[in-house]
């Protein structure tokens, strides 16, 4: 179903709201799905067209706001790309989990995409349709970064849905990566640190610092722990289990840490001792109860470490 164009007046009361507030309010949506409809062109202000740049303009009283006609998250559908590669890793009464190559995203952001998990997903299991979150996010448990590798659950029917979400958002799902790290990190340890979003496009998300944690706005406490596996010179082949999630919570804390995932140009320097085509992690594995799947190296990955072994030998 389709919303017809809106027609929302400025008025006295509006003064000085936040325009992603007030259309969030207004529209009945996400300030994320709001974002989306500005980046389109979808919202006109006064017959002026503004993109996501206006998202934090002060209204004031006496224009009117115009919203094209959109679709709803909720009925928006996800287009079937069955051909697409996507290996099924394992499955069980209402959950499947794939093995999401890097440079793919975990799910469309408009109803056009194809290139996503879930439109890999959508043909071959119909029935993911309308599951959790629905529409464009049907079924969708958790996310990986787009190049991040590795394992990606998904729940077929609601029940399991909810099973996992729950699961995931008391921290009980045991999740493990693997990540080559820029230094020589030796022996294993534990992090704690608070993260915030300091950008949505493109994320990015930042520590922070103690004195700040008790004034800081939305932020949330990452807990993770990390095992050298080896050391190959100036990389290091890193095990990490992440106790909560968070956007880029471990690319974060790594670089935090002093040792920036090898190939991530967000939080690392912008040269590497080695050349990758993309930031080295990989989702290895994921388990709960009767739940589990394993993803081994993808190729990239076994390059890689290929390259540091070789980078090592010659040091």
């Amino acid at each position: 179903m389709t919303e017809p164009r809106q027609s929302l007046p400025i008025r006295e009361e509006d003064r000085g709201q936040r325009l992603d507030r007030f259309l969030a309010e207004h529209l009945r949506l996400s300030r994320s799905q709001v974002r989306r409809l500005l980046a389109r062109g979808a919202v006109s202000v006064g017959g002026r067209s503004v993109n996501e740049d206006a998202k934090g303009l002060n209204l004031q009283p006496g224009p009117v706001i115009e919203v094209t006609p959109f679709a709803r998250p909720e009925d928006q559908r996800a287009l079937s790309a069955p051909d697409q590669p996507l290996p099924l890793l394992a499955s069980g009464s209402g959950w499947l989990a794939v093995d999401k190559p890097a440079g793919t995203p975990v799910h469309p952001l408009r109803e056009d995409e194809v290139d996503t998990a879930l439109n890999a997903l959508i043909g071959r299991f119909p029935e993911i349709h309308g599951v959790g979150e629905g529409g464009l996010r049907s079924g969708v448990v958790h996310r990986l970064d787009v190049d991040t590798s590795g394992v990606l659950l998904f729940g077929t029917e609601e029940a399991a849905w909810q099973r996992l979400r729950g699961a995931f958002r008391e921290h009980l799902v045991e999740k493990i990566y693997r990540a080559l790290v820029i230094g020589a990190l030796e022996g294993e340890g534990s992090l704690e640190v608070g993260l915030v979003t300091a950008r949505h496009r493109p994320a990015r998300v930042r520590v922070v610092a103690e004195a700040e944690l008790e004034r800081a706005r939305g932020v949330h406490i990452g807990v993770l722990r990390w095992r050298s596996l080896e050391v190959f010179g100036g990389v290091t082949l890193v095990e990490v289990r992440p106790k909560t999630g968070f956007l880029h919570q471990i690319r974060v804390s790594l670089a935090h840490l002093g040792f920036p995932v090898l190939g991530d140009r967000t939080y690392g320097p912008a040269s590497d001792p080695i050349a990758v085509p993309r930031q080295m992690l990989h989702a290895a594995h994921a388990s709960w109860g009767e739940i589990e799947a394993s993803s081994p190296d993808p190729a990239d990955f076994e390059a890689a470490l290929a390259d540091c072994a070789a980078l090592s030998r010659g040091a």
